[in-house]
Parts: structure tokens; C-alpha cells; sequence
């Protein structure tokens, strides 16, 4: 059977919190809002995993620093993201995970990578500091405050500093609630493409999709601006 649609209001978009936004679909129970000003779907806040149920399902993940495989799962951001690095750069894994190996490849390129990860490297004092790069992969579709969360992200970059993203983009509503991404428990936002740029336009940054699923932000500024 087709998933239900409900006639339920909308409530306010957790990302550029216009609202309501528009009751999308409703799948076991579970509800869903998608947003007419940045594009955004995102889950009913009252079914969030909470922190122990996400950290036993990213406990099944298996992202080895050493499998080849996942390594060239990440090149797909590394690659256009070292492209436009500075030598020597300093970075912040926002999201590392419990098997950061994108950050291994980066310092295996020459570049300083601090971790930042609430669950497995916990260290707040790395958020004190600001960066001339943040990579956040397969990270932001589990903000439960995804306009908090960016904002941070903002703040951690230095001026010309360079946002690194990956998610797999939510691009046909009809396919929502067989789609592989949504049915991941710990996953509670979905961005589109236009989502990016609304993102990019709300703090000035300039948006570049080199390739499908990964987004490069540019923060404007400063001495990296305009290098390669």
C-alpha cells in the first residue's frame, strides 16, 4: 500500500525556520514535514533516536581507516576538497565517527585534522578553534538542529575557509518512504540541491556540487579565497 498522506499541520522548518512548513507523509506512525522555503524534509523531532540508540547503530557501521573501499567512498569529497587546499591547511572532521578515515587522508596529503564527534571524540575544546577547512560526511542528515548545527559550522570556519559536505540528496518524493536513506533509523533531515544553495545563501557562502551527493562552501574572505 501507497504511504499515508496526512492533513495535519505543518510545523516549523528546523533549518531556516520558516513554518509551518507542509505535512508531507506519514510512514508507521512516523511523520514527516517537508519545507516550500529550503527544500528541506525532516522527521516528527518526538521520533529522534536518542544519543544510546545512535551510538549502537553507528557501533554497526563498519568504516575501517584502512578498507580501500570506504577510502574511495570518501575520495569523492576528498579529491575536489584537496583540490582547492592550501598546503598544509587545518582542517576539523566535524562528525568523524568511529572510524575517521577521511581524516587519515587528509594528513596522508600534507594537512592538520583535528576530530570532533559527540559520541566518539567528544573533545568540545576542538570547537574553540576555527579552521581553513571542516569536513562533515554522512553527518548532517542526523541534525536534530540542523540551523544550530550550521551555524556552528559557520563559526568554525576562518574567512576564505572551505565547508566540506556529503549526504545523498532526497530528490523524488513519490520514492520517500521505500528509499534506503530515510529507512536508516538515526537519519532526521534530507536536503535537495536547492537546500545547499539555501544553506550557502543564508551565511554568504559560494555553493559548488563538483559531483552528485557532495557540496563544497566557500566562506567568504580572507587569504584562501580564490586559490587553488
Amino acid at each position: 500500500m501507497p504511504p499515508e498522506i496526512s492533513a495535519r499541520p505543518g510545523r516549523a522548518c528546523p533549518l531556516c525556520g520558516f513554518g509551518p512548513a507542509e505535512a508531507f507523509i506519514s510512514i508507521a506512525g512516523a511523520e514527516y514535514d517537508r519545507c516550500p522555503t529550503c527544500a528541506l524534509r525532516f522527521l516528527d523531532p518526538a521520533h529522534h533516536p536518542d544519543r544510546e540508540t545512535e551510538r549502537v547503530h553507528y557501533a554497526l557501521h563498519e568504516n575501517d581507516i584502512d578498507d580501500q573501499r570506504y577510502r574511495a567512498f570518501l575520495s569523492r569529497l576528498a579529491d575536489p576538497l584537496l583540490a582547492e587546499l592550501p598546503p598544509g591547511s587545518s582542517g576539523l572532521d566535524y562528525g568523524s565517527g568511529p572510524g575517521p578515515a577521511l581524516a587519515a587522508m587528509l594528513r596522508e596529503a600534507g594537512h592538520r585534522v583535528a576530530l570532533y564527534d559527540p559520541l566518539f571524540a567528544p573533545d568540545r575544546g576542538v570547537l574553540q578553534a576555527t579552521y581553513d577547512f571542516v569536513t562533515c560526511t554522512e553527518t548532517a542528515e542526523h541534525f536534530h538542529d540542523p540551523a544550530l548545527e550550521f551555524a556552528r559550522l559557520d563559526a568554525l570556519l576562518r574567512p576564505g575557509g572551505l565547508l566540506g559536505l556529503m549526504t545523498v540528496f532526497q530528490n523524488d518524493d513519490t520514492r520517500f518512504a521505500g528509499w534506503h536513506y530515510r529507512r536508516d533509523p538515526t537519519h532526521v533531515v534530507f536536503y535537495r540541491e536547492e537546500t545547499m544553495h539555501w544553506i550557502a545563501n543564508r551565511f554568504g557562502w559560494r555553493c559548488t556540487i563538483p559531483r552528485p551527493d557532495v557540496v563544497l562552501m566557500r566562506k567568504p574572505g580572507g587569504p584562501a579565497e580564490g586559490q587553488t
